[in-house]
């Protein structure tokens, strides 16, 4: 198979628009998708020629692909949530870790002085969020920039941390999933049912 080459506006326009589709089926979960098969299917539908595949035979196979990803999905989904629960249940059980009605949980690494917010405050602070696995996702730390947010603006196991932390403290959160993004993540980073761990440090209220 000979190499295109990508020398005209409208060869480069081509293969961004594949890249883009290719990458949109990527994060589909969609599994055992045949790059040839695919190919073929575009150039007949770009050069109007017949199907080669008869039109029930591909809407069948779509529903039945669109199926299996699907399930896979709840399974993973439902062992994500498997694993944040025993993960917080061991959690909850280690010395110095506080748990509060709604399930957050909390261990204090510095206990400051000053005021506590209101869910009307704007504040500013410093944070590290990861996953139970450790792999970190975001942190204002890393950027070297603090973050500054309305309380009310977070999600719920921030809300209520930031609602009981004085200015100062350093604090530890080890957040459910029902308090953190629920049953929908947040983008790639952060899976459905995902428990989440964040160092928080509030600076100030503004």
């Amino acid at each position: 198979m000979t190499t295109p080459s990508f020398d005209s506006v409208e060869a480069q326009a081509s293969y961004g628009i594949g890249l883009q589709v290719g990458q949109q089926l990527q994060e589909s979960g969609l599994e055992g998708l045949q790059p040839e098969a695919l190919l073929a299917g575009l150039r007949d539908a770009l050069e109007g020629n017949a199907p080669a595949v008869p039109v029930d035979v591909v809407h069948r196979a779509l529903r039945e692909i669109h199926e299996r990803a699907d399930a896979v999905r709840r399974e993973r989904q439902q062992a994500m949530a498997v694993e944040g629960q025993q993960f917080l249940e061991e959690n909850a059980k280690r010395d110095g870790v506080s748990l509060t009605e709604s399930g957050l949980q909390f261990s204090v690494l510095e206990q400051g002085n000053g005021p506590i917010p209101s869910r009307q405050d704007r504040v500013r602070v410093h944070y590290t969020g990861r996953l139970i696995n450790g792999d970190v996702f975001d942190s204002s730390v890393e950027r070297g920039q603090p973050a500054e947010f309305p309380v009310s603006g977070v999600i719920p196991g921030w809300i209520e941390a930031l609602t009981l932390m004085p200015v100062g403290s350093k604090w530890q959160l080890y957040i459910p999933h029902h308090l953190a993004y629920g049953e929908r993540g947040a983008g790639a980073s952060i899976p459905p049912f995902s428990a989440l761990v964040f160092e928080v440090e509030l600076l100030e209220i503004l």
